[in-house]
């Protein structure tokens, strides 16, 4: 069930629980506010869940977090105080907690909850009061009451009905208070490594962001990640191939030292989970925790990417205490370029005119711009790796593998898959990929100045001679999506860029793209007026969509590919487990996948996806011998 505010904005009544949260200088973190729905909700240690490590050194802050499978987000503040004993500073969080639902969006309750806080400190602000009063919580009372929860339903606001309703739909926000609108941008910051990430959620494993506060960026990340999968993960519907897991990946949001056993406990499950956390002794224990993502490597002043660290096993003696678990660098696999490359031509489609540097970093400087001109991105010598790998990467599958139909969509017609193209968003600027705050914009949206055309929301307009170039059209058919428009080549001909998966029809829509301008600075959503936000946000819309729909595209096509194997090999993925089950790879079978078979990455993440999607008792064996890659290369057996 959902009720309206006095301004007409509809929000949901799912809460179960509304929290205050403090630093007490002598008892540390406290929870000394709190209503809930029913006495027998535990609030315990949420107190430090949203009061994590680090925080005093921001004055706001938004942290998600989750209890006991119940999701929930808190908004922190810091107020300067001259109390003796707290340092200059009060800090605190308002914070609230959803119930238990298929897809829970706490990110809905946000922008109240931001003016909740900010009424009732202010309130305090105005009495030279710091310690609220019972009278002080009325506003926090009548917004608890107002979004309660009511009915065992929620009243529909827990139901996942797809990403267009999610994003376009009863679920979407007027606001880029959805996580997965910020897809676009995190895909930037991370790079082709990003797919790397997209391969531990498949495979159900543990993933932990490390970061810095401010953390909402880090939160965000968590619940994107989790939504690259969550439409494969959640559709247990369909008649592909099923996991033994009928939940999506879990999303644990902030942690700290204090839920170190929910973590072992959550790891059992074998369900997998995403989480972040500003504790650095966490990478200091790899064993609970399969892939680290650390943010801080990427900065303003680092012309480097967020640090990817796979935790590996270390052979130890019997009844030895030492380290069972050690952090080794990962990077993403050469088979990942093709994929890489559909997603970085549907993020251009988006970006055609917008700077890098004005989007990814800071503003630039004198300074910057005098360093700009003496120094080049070749002097980054990890850029150089990442490219060398790029070229040689697309050599290799171009020479060596044909494109397969039941693929995602590839650019420039079928003939050009194996193209390598550098130019764009892989390339590093000297600012370094900079993680912006919620509400300073995101990447690849339309300029001020921009025109977008929307068809099926009745809003024609004309592209300028430059943007009309990079128009593309994206229709929904059989749940497929079909990217379609064209582009200039080097001779100045034009070439149609079309989809393998679905045939184009009648219902296109017009992807945006950004208008010329300096590119010195980046937009903010404040910058766009009333008659400009509807724009810059169905650009937002689109170029997730077709995001989406690419992974998603993705996925189906190697569960099907593994369900063709099982069949072949007489593995049933519908077994009980009892007694050990082979399932022979060779490299023409990890070929099929579009993996490669040198890589020993995709070799385990092979692993994985024959785990949860071919019962239990399933061991696989990946034959690596030099007849094998023979016969894999020049087609022989």
């Amino acid at each position: 069930m959902s009720a309206s505010d006095p301004k007409g904005e509809r929000y949901p009544q799912d809460l179960v629980a509304i929290f205050h949260a403090s630093f007490h200088p002598t008892k540390g973190n406290t929870i000394d506010w709190s209503l809930k729905a029913s006495d027998d909700l535990n609030l315990d240690h949420l107190e430090f869940s949203a009061l994590p490590s680090g925080l005093h050194l921001v004055e706001q802050d938004v942290v998600y977090f989750t209890k006991e499978g119940q999701h929930g987000v808190c908004v922190f503040r810091r107020r300067k105080t001259t109390e003796q004993g707290h340092r200059g500073f009060r800090l605190s969080s308002l914070g609230i907690l959803l119930a238990k639902s298929r897809r829970p969006r706490p990110w809905r309750h946000l922008k109240a909850l931001k003016e909740l806080i900010n009424t009732i400190y202010s309130r305090l602000e105005d009495t030279d009061v710091l310690q609220p009063a019972d009278s002080d919580w009325d506003p926090a009372h009548a917004f608890f009451e107002d979004r309660k929860l009511r009915r065992s339903d929620l009243g529909g606001a827990g139901n996942w009905t797809g990403w267009s309703e999610e994003l376009d739909g009863a679920f979407s926000e007027p606001l880029d208070t959805n996580p997965v609108i910020h897809l676009p941008h995190l895909l930037r910051i991370l790079g082709p490594s990003s797919l790397t990430l997209y391969k531990h959620i498949l495979g159900r494993k543990r993933v932990l962001i490390y970061t810095l506060p401010p953390v909402e960026v880090a939160c965000i990340l968590c619940q994107v990640t989790a939504d690259l999968c969550f439409d494969c993960q959640a559709d247990t519907d369909s008649g592909r191939l099923k996991g033994k897991h009928r939940e999506p990946i879990n999303v644990l949001g902030m942690v700290t030292l204090v839920d170190l056993d929910r973590l072992e406990s959550e790891s059992q499950s074998g369900r997998g989970w995403v989480a972040c956390t500003t504790d650095a002794i966490f990478m200091e224990k790899p064993s609970y925790y399969d892939l680290l993502i650390d943010l801080t490597t990427s900065t303003p002043d680092k012309t480097t990417r967020p640090t990817f660290y796979s935790s590996k096993p270390i052979l130890q003696p019997a009844g030895s205490r030492g380290p069972t678990h050690r952090l080794s660098t990962i990077r993403f696999a050469w088979s990942d370029v093709k994929l890489w490359n559909e997603i970085d031509r549907i993020l251009l489609l988006d970006s055609d005119q917008a700077s890098h540097a004005g989007c990814c970093g800071p503003s630039s400087s004198s300074d910057s711009a005098l360093k700009s001109k003496s120094i080049t991105t070749w002097t980054d010598a990890w850029q150089v790796y990442e490219d060398v790998c790029i070229i040689c990467a697309g050599l290799w599958m171009g020479s060596w593998r044909g494109n397969s139909p039941m693929s995602y969509s590839t650019a420039n017609g079928a003939e050009n898959w194996g193209s390598v193209r550098l130019e764009g968003d892989d390339d590093l600027t000297l600012d370094g990929a900079y993680v912006r705050n919620v509400g300073m914009g995101i990447e690849g949206r339309p300029g001020g100045n921009s025109a977008v055309g929307l068809s099926t929301l009745g809003a024609p307009s004309s592209l300028s001679a430059k943007a009309a170039r990079r128009a593309s059209a994206m229709s929904w058919s059989s749940g497929k999506a079909t990217v379609v428009g064209t582009t200039a080549s080097s001779n100045g001909k034009m070439r149609q860029a079309s989809s393998s998966t679905s045939p184009p029809t009648s219902a296109t829509m017009p992807i945006p793209v950004a208008a010329s301008g300096s590119g010195d600075t980046a937009n903010t959503a404040a910058d766009f007026g009333p008659e400009e936000e509807t724009p810059r946000r169905s650009g937002q819309v689109l170029t997730t969509l077709a995001i989406l729909q690419t992974f998603h595209a993705h996925t189906s096509f190697q569960l099907s590919v593994l369900e063709d194997l099982l069949a072949r090999q007489g593995v049933s993925a519908s077994s009980d487990g009892s007694g050990e089950r082979v399932l022979n790879l060779t490299p023409k079978d990890i070929l099929a996948f579009e993996l490669g078979p040198l890589s020993g990455f995709d070799a385990k993440y092979l692993e994985w996806l024959a785990q949860e999607y071919a019962g239990g008792g399933v061991r696989v064996i990946v034959r690596r011998g030099w007849k094998d890659l023979l016969s894999a290369i020049f087609g022989y057996g």
